[in-house]
């Protein structure tokens, strides 16, 4: 019997990209999985694994995920109490942490520790939005992470974001992006994987990055 994999729907950007993605990397890699682009908190529930994307503003896609009827109750009981595996895109990343510090401060779920700040590049000529290809280095914890594995020297990711986590604990850190200075690309702790990135948007890296997101069992 194949597996559930439940993507988020709570009116944020590019889910059915993430969720063309997703199929073909299961389709490649010859692997059962139905995949539910979903606002359905019981579908989230009892899915096997779960996929949280995220376009925009830290507090929207907070808001987007609590206006949704036992959403943000799901996903803590299957990420956390439950263990399903888990990835975070973006903003999707952005709201594991514990404050949001876009337009104001805003609560997170704080699975993880940590704020979401503004990136500051140490050359004024360099622009925010951070947008394009980047390079990732993988930390100690993230050369030894399972997602990883495979991973080459300068494989690198699409990003198109302006905050990124700052105060992390340093094992929960996979990889890092240099924007005029070192920034958290990748965390990741448990059964919980996230991107700043956009695997969806990344070509070769991001179809490997699903194809062994399916393939974890944490």
């Amino acid at each position: 019997m194949g597996e559930t994999v439940a993507i988020i729907d709570y009116g944020s950007g590019n889910l059915h990209s993430a969720a063309k993605g997703l199929e073909r990397a299961a389709s490649d890699a010859g692997l059962d999985v139905a995949v539910a682009v979903t606002a359905d908190a019981d579908v989230v529930n009892s899915a096997d694994r779960v996929v949280l994307p995220g376009v925009g503003a830290f507090a929207d896609c907070l808001a987007g995920v609590t206006a949704l009827d036992g959403m943000a109750e799901a996903l803590e009981e299957a990420v956390i109490a439950r263990g399903r595996p888990f990835f975070g895109i973006c903003v999707g990343m952005q709201l594991l942490f514990e404050r949001g510090l876009e337009h104001g401060e805003h609560e997170g779920f704080g699975w993880l520790a940590g704020d979401v700040a503004e990136i500051v590049p140490d050359d004024p000529a360099l622009k925010i939005p951070h947008m394009g290809w980047n390079t990732l280095a993988l930390t100690e914890a993230g050369s030894t992470h399972p997602l990883f594995a495979g991973w080459q020297p300068g494989d690198h990711a699409y990003f198109v974001h302006s905050y990124a986590p700052t105060g992390a604990r340093p094992d929960d850190v996979l990889a890092t992006a240099d924007h005029g200075g070192a920034f958290t690309a990748v965390v990741g702790r448990d059964n919980i994987f996230a991107t700043q990135f956009h695997p969806e948007k990344s070509q070769r890296v991001g179809l490997g990055l699903f194809r062994r997101f399916l393939e974890w069992r944490p």
